[in-house]
């Protein structure tokens, strides 16, 4: 099964300039909006609704089906085509989020149906971003691809910032009801600045590589990506690098902050360093649109930020851990900035689905599994020794990076 497309030709202007890219862009962000007013919702509503493991279960509910789904969702993305499944993804999330929405108005139904609502989320996630990541290569021409993933980070700092103050602001003035009515009507929105995005048809052979059983496509995209030159390193610095930052850049930061005496509000400062760090880098790649020897440069950025949060864990003040954390978020901003245009120049639009669910199983599905280890490793052995040893971790996969001449050498497209 096909999606239908008008084809496009390769823009005459940069992807900041093209309306089709723009039309993407906007409808990524309202729906990055939509979906953090619901995290907020669901949060609140949860904490007011049980107690708090129950309201913790339901937070991490969410995060099971993503994982198990997640390759699948790739497969589903290379068959049916990225965009339909966005836009379908966009659709399930505005009905769910005004029936819930509808359902809080005239009664309450208790914490199963935020359960609920949790799984769906985590499933429709699993569907989404594969398609995200395979849009961009269809919508534009390669050497645009690294200015549109720093597009991309931009829009997702805009959607941070933006999302938690909105939300909120909903919660205060009609309670969660009223966020998720609002996360849904941006979902609508997001919807009609899809509808209006155009895609390039698949050459004929890209086409028939999406055929055969869902299991067989899923086997041949784990076979594709393995025997690839450069996806399979890249693949693997991704999974390596984000083992070991996931950890101490978030349930570390917790510990940290409340062993040191810090606070909610030094831990504040640090995630803030973190996101300044993060686009700063996205506008660096949004503005130049190609990063000269960028596979050099991704697997360097990545030991440098590795080093940059081992140092957090050794940092004697908030203002020095904070400057280590807008130094980890430029390195590790810019590097998977790179990691995504590098794959999405480098695989076959075909594969594209399958690739990119693989690199996002590792980033959201795998790495929070290092969690409840990072926890207790700290609470046996203190802060500082467990950052060392996760930053090492980290920083191999930079050294993997250098030590493959395809990928050490990988360039954009100019």
């Amino acid at each position: 099964m096909t999606t239908t497309a008008a084809p496009v030709a390769a823009p005459a202007r940069p992807a900041h300039r093209d309306p089709n890219v723009l039309r993407w862009l906007g409808a990524y962000t309202t729906s990055m909006v939509g979906d953090g007013i619901y995290f907020v919702a669901l949060s609140w509503a949860a904490a007011r609704g049980g107690s708090p493991g129950q309201a913790g279960l339901v937070l991490a509910v969410g995060a099971v089906p993503r994982a198990v789904l997640m390759l699948g969702g790739g497969v589903v993305a290379d068959r049916l085509g990225p965009r339909r499944v966005v836009i379908g993804s966009d659709a399930v999330r505005c009905a769910v989020l005004l029936a819930a929405a509808l359902l809080l108005l005239v009664a309450s139904p208790g914490i199963w149906l935020l359960a609920c609502l949790a799984l769906v989320f985590g499933a429709v996630d699993a569907l989404f971003l594969p398609s995200v990541g395979a849009l961009p290569p269809r919508i534009t021409a390669p050497d645009q691809l690294g200015r549109v993933q720093g597009m991309r980070g931009l829009a997702q700092r805009v959607a941070t910032v933006v999302a938690a103050p909105l939300g909120g602001l909903a919660v205060a003035l009609g309670g969660p009801a009223a966020a998720f009515a609002v996360g849904g009507a941006l979902f609508v929105v997001s919807l009609g600045l899809l509808a209006a995005v155009r895609l390039r048809p698949l050459p004929a052979d890209d086409a028939a590589a999406r055929g055969g059983s869902p299991v067989r496509q899923l086997a041949d995209g784990l076979r594709y990506i393995r025997g690839h030159r450069l996806l399979a390193p890249l693949t693997l610095v991704a999974a390596v690098t984000e083992l070991g930052f996931a950890g101490p850049a978030n349930i570390g930061l917790v510990l940290l902050a409340d062993r040191r005496g810090w606070g909610a509000s030094g831990m504040g400062w640090i995630i803030a360093g973190f996101g300044v760090g993060a686009g700063l880098a996205a506008l660096l790649l949004a503005v130049r649109g190609r990063i000269p020897r960028a596979g050099a440069v991704l697997s360097a950025g990545v030991i440098a930020g590795a080093v940059a949060l081992g140092c957090i864990g050794f940092a004697p003040s908030v203002a020095a851990a904070t400057a280590a954390g807008l130094c980890v978020g430029l390195c590790t901003g810019l590097g998977g900035a790179l990691v995504a245009a590098l794959m999405q120049t480098a695989a076959d639009p075909a594969y594209l689905g399958r690739v990119t669910s693989v690199a996002t199983l590792f980033t959201m599905g795998v790495a929070p599994l290092c969690y409840p280890v990072v926890g207790a490793a700290i609470g046996a052995w203190g802060v500082e020794p467990v950052y060392a040893v996760c930053a090492a971790l980290s920083a191999t996969g930079g050294v993997i990076g250098l030590c493959s001449r395809t990928l050490r050498r990988a360039e954009l497209p100019r």
